[in-house]
């Protein structure tokens, strides 16, 4: 059954074999052994272990490989570092989130010169670095014949190395791809390999899946196996260079993700055929769980895990700030001079259209003016407050002192537990030591009135006006930086501020300032070969110092304890808010809701995703008393829950299906239950459905049994063995024409059922009767290091999902986007506002642009990527504006000294940049306000970006 399992193992073996080693921090070597009955004369019947020999080979040639690292002379090890290169474009190389990954090579392969590796000629600056990689191969197709390779290999010495590879790995390129010859990597008989020797150091750009080479043909592939460059790139590290350890720098590559068992591998499973036994550590954002625990489980990667970038607040910035200066004058006029009031209520209003805040906040001429100025009070606030990274980190290196301060404070403004005065929120301890009564600044609405005391220690901390809930939160954020910081001391009768200030200063300041020295240590130690602690894994500024110091070797949750109690009190009052939040704008109740869900998420926040799934069905966990395992589901009355049952379709990630088998049976289990309750239809729309679909199917030719089977599914997901949503090809090389393009991909790519009894089976026509009823699409997001304009993931799965139900039903459907980031305040905003908020808090914010300024080419990359992001949802969603594109082309090309320095320090950036909103312009996705815009993007993208060459 494990020959013939896309899965791989059971959740039961996962558990135990795979998460609770992953506790002590071992390597993963893959199935060895199996259980099987042995004789019996009685009754009972012993169990013996049957080997699978070439596993056992495997996971000896692994242990061989290390003992060999641990035993080489550091002077005579070779090491590979690789920097993932998507999309296959040249400004975007070194694809590694939250960090500034040509830096953090360069440190890298400095320190590793220190400790005595043999490294020779490396380039010491980042700008040198990737100048060298772009004068070779990349992902780029483009002019590949006059790019200048450090490494050649000959067709015959590949066909010598791939010969030893399984059949059926060879088999499947070969019947994909055809001969090598052919691949266009390959001139003059050899292939031109991205990878630059500097002595006993290589670095490579690791080559892209193939999607790019034959685009049309491999859209609707979700197991696409890799072409022959791609494994030419690892065979030559294996064969020709024989490497002893290689790194894949920064979250996250490819390999992990190629076709194969999601767990447990076999020979014929591509990560592990063409990876081979190699010693593998991969650096890696703490905060991503899911992706690391891919790498180790599917490539035996050691994580050393790397801390986030620092976080600050946004602050308003240009004509937010005018505006809100115009709202403070209008609050002090309205009690003195009410006509004068009018007036600059209009001034606002009018100010508020011409950006086009108005439809952001979503009020129009209509909207009474009380509400209208409230909606943009709120927003203001909301902005100014918003959490956004400052700059990216750097491998190995400590936050420097000013953006460590607004780490600690970022960090600190959750509570850590109930139990401690000092695991208490600072903020709290901060309002209730200045007596602000039952003031609550994590959880009071920003635009409210504020009427409560006024300490003089907050009135010295600023000179704005003073008149809602959000300037105060203002002012205690302000109080709290500065006692942070030791810019003023901590008043005697701050009792409780000094019990969780002296956590700060005893245990989170140094845990913070001890990762610089733990990441490089640690990295080091496991080329050594050597054990590199385990530590947990996730979100710090969602309650979670415990992950500090970083440079660990990072694990996730016990997933049989998901969703955990407290997931399960955040997923059901973020589903409460969903539910408000349709109700208030349509005026009546969802009957179908989509929900995306991802497997990092949910290993992040133990099961938000589930919780709130279950909560919207009427449904919620069991848990085991003593060990605190889910042990299944009850379901709600209507007379508790108080509204009807929703509908839900849950598509899941392939991360999400790997690590969370259980939790899609409860799901499905659950909703397989609530359709034979005998409720009315309206109150249990769940139960209707599927009477519906039954008839349809049995008129259909299935039997009843197998109807009613099919009509209940409801989890759904990527092939197995398979990972994504399939859209973002489409969208690099341009392959799509409409909306229905997205969706046709989309259901491709999802179309396979999960959960209570179906593992995997083909289920397009379901997946679309179930779309096509759909009111509303959502995805939650769990904590602010990172936002919806950071990742391709979030356009693919929410976008894909919105454009698929647009294209079933004809209309567009209503999108969410449920933050949870203040964990006992979940928002559900419309995907409008929230792009909204995004653009002017973080993209277009001067704030942000000059924090990636100072990483020169990362920062260019993070500019572009952030552009692509936004035509990814204009592409597939409604949610985005022509202001929103006007504004992040104001703030990135327009803008004389963003676009100077992004010619500097990254020109293929500039061009792509250039080239991604010319794209808008021709789609009809975008109309820019300036007639003068389209000619600066034709002059940017015909003008040829220099490589300067290096000494």
């Amino acid at each position: 059954s494990w020959e013939a399992s896309s899965r791989g193992l059971t959740p039961r073996d996962l558990a135990m074999h795979v998460v609770l080693p992953e506790v002590d921090g071992r390597i993963f070597a893959n199935v060895i052994a199996f259980k099987e009955r042995g004789n019996s004369d009685g009754g009972f019947v012993p169990t013996q272990l049957k080997p699978v020999a070439d596993r056992i080979d495997a996971a000896a040639d692994l242990a061989r490989a290390w003992v060999r690292l641990r035993r080489t002379a550091v002077a005579e090890r070779r090491v590979a570092l690789i920097l993932a290169n998507y999309p296959n474009r040249d400004g975007r190389l070194g694809n590694g989130v939250g960090l500034d990954t040509p830096q953090s090579l360069v440190d890298i392969i400095g320190a590793m010169c220190d400790a005595g590796y043999a490294g020779v000629n490396a380039p010491s600056t980042p700008a040198a670095m990737m100048e060298v990689l772009q004068r070779g191969p990349t992902n780029a197709l483009q002019e590949r014949a006059a790019r200048v390779s450090g490494v050649t290999w000959s067709l015959a010495d590949y066909h010598e190395a791939l010969a030893r590879l399984p059949n059926t790995v060879r088999a499947a390129v070969e019947a994909r791809w055809g001969d090598a010859a052919s691949d266009p990597h390959v001139v003059e008989g050899a292939f031109r390999l991205g990878l630059h020797r500097f002595g006993n150091i290589v670095v490579g750009v690791q080559p892209a899946r193939g999607y790019n080479i034959d685009p049309k043909s491999t859209y609707h592939d979700p197991d696409l196996v890799p072409p022959h460059h791609y494994l030419a790139f690892y065979l030559w590290l294996r064969q020709a260079f024989d490497t002893h350890a290689i790194t894949h720098v920064g979250k996250h590559g490819n390999l992990e993700w190629l076709p194969g068992k999601s767990t447990g591998l076999s020979a014929d499973c591509l990560p592990g055929a063409i990876l081979g036994a190699l010693p593998h550590l991969y650096p890696f954002i703490v905060n991503d769980p899911g992706e690391g625990i891919q790498a180790k489980r599917r490539t035996s990667a050691v994580i050393v895990d790397h801390l986030t970038p620092p976080m600050t607040r946004a602050e308003l910035h240009d004509d937010l700030a005018k505006l809100e200066n115009l709202v403070d004058e209008y609050a002090s006029a309205s009690d003195l001079d009410p006509k004068r009031a009018a007036v600059i209520a209009e001034d606002i209003l009018s100010f508020a259209r011409a950006q086009q805040l108005d439809s952001d906040v979503e009020i129009d001429r209509d909207t009474p003016t009380h509400e209208a100025l409230r909606a943009l009070d709120a927003h203001l606030c909301d902005l100014k407050e918003m959490q956004i990274r400052d700059g990216l980190h750097i491998f190995g290196r400590k936050p420097e002192p000013a953006q460590r301060n607004d780490l600690l404070v970022s960090i600190a403004r959750l509570p850590r537990s109930d139990s401690r005065a000092h695991d208490a929120s600072l903020h709290r301890a901060l309002a209730l030591d200045l007596g602000l009564g039952d003031f609550d600044p994590l959880t009071r609405e920003m635009a409210d009135d504020y009427h409560g005391p006024r300490p003089k220690t907050l009135v010295e901390m600023s000179d704005a006006a003073w008149r809602t809930a959000g300037d105060t939160i203002e002012r205690v954020e302000a109080l709290a930086l500065k006692l942070v910081a030791g810019d003023c001391a901590c008043a005697a009768d701050l009792t409780r501020t000094a019990q969780v200030l002296g956590w700060i200063d005893t245990s989170l300041r140094p845990a913070i300032d001890a990762c610089g020295d733990a990441e490089m240590s640690a990295f080091l130690n496991g080329l050594d070969g050597r054990f590199i602690r385990p530590g947990p894994s996730g979100a710090p500024t969602r309650g979670r110092p415990d992950v500090l110091p970083t440079g660990r070797n990072f694990f996730a949750v016990d997933v049989r304890a998901v969703p955990t109690p407290s997931a399960w009190r955040i997923g059901k009052l973020a589903a409460e808010r969903l539910v408000e939040a349709y109700w208030q704008e349509a005026g009546d109740w969802p009957r179908s809701i989509a929900l995306s869900a991802w497997g990092t998420a949910n290993m992040r926040t133990g099961g938000d995703d589930v919780a709130q799934a279950l909560a919207l069905i009427g449904a919620r966990p069991v848990w085991e008393e003593i060990s605190g395992r889910v042990t299944g589901f009850a379901i709600t009355p209507l007379s508790e829950l108080k509204r009807p049952r929703v509908d839900v379709t849950f598509r899941v990630s392939g991360l999400f299906r790997d690590a969370f088998p259980a939790q899609m049976d409860i799901i499905g289990s659950a909703v397989s239950a609530i359709a034979e309750l005998d409720e009315p239809d309206e109150a249990n729309p769940i139960a209707a459905n599927v009477r519906a679909r039954a008839r349809v199917l049995e008129g259909g030719g299935l039997d009843c049994e197998t109807a009613r089977r099919q009509a209940k599914r409801r989890v759904f997901g990527a092939k197995p063995g398979a990972y994504g949503a399939g859209l973002q090809a489409l969208m690099d090389e341009g392959g799509w024409d409409s909306r229905a393009d997205i969706a046709a991909v989309y259901l491709d790519w999802g179309g396979y059922a999960y959960g209570s009894g179906s593992d995997g089976e083909i289920a397009r026509d379901e997946l679309s009767e179930r779309l096509r009823t759909v009111d509303l699409v959502a995805q939650a997001q769990d904590n602010r290091e990172h936002d919806i304009l950071d990742s391709d993931d979030y356009y693919q799965f929410i976008g894909g999902l919105a454009a698929t139900v647009q294209t079933l039903r004809g209309s567009a459907p209503r999108i969410a986007h449920v933050d949870t980031s203040r964990p006992e305040a979940p928002i559900a905003r419309s995907l409008t506002h929230e792009i909204s908020r995004v653009v002017r808090g973080r993209g277009a914010n001067p704030k942000w642009i000059n924090g990636v300024m100072r990483h020169g080419y990362k920062g260019a990359f993070e500019i572009a990527a952030t552009v692509d992001y936004l035509f990814g949802f204009a592409a597939s969603t409604q949610a985005v504006g022509n202001h929103h594109f006007d504004q992040l082309f104001s703030a990135y090309l327009e803008d004389d000294s963003v676009r100077t320095f992004m010619a500097e320090a990254n020109p293929a950036a500039l061009q792509e940049t250039a080239a991604r909103f010319a794209e808008a312009i021709r789609r009809g996705l975008w109309t820019p306000r300036s007639n003068s815009a389209q000619h600066l993007i034709a002059e940017l993208m015909t003008t040829k970006p220099i490589v300067r060459e290096t000494a």
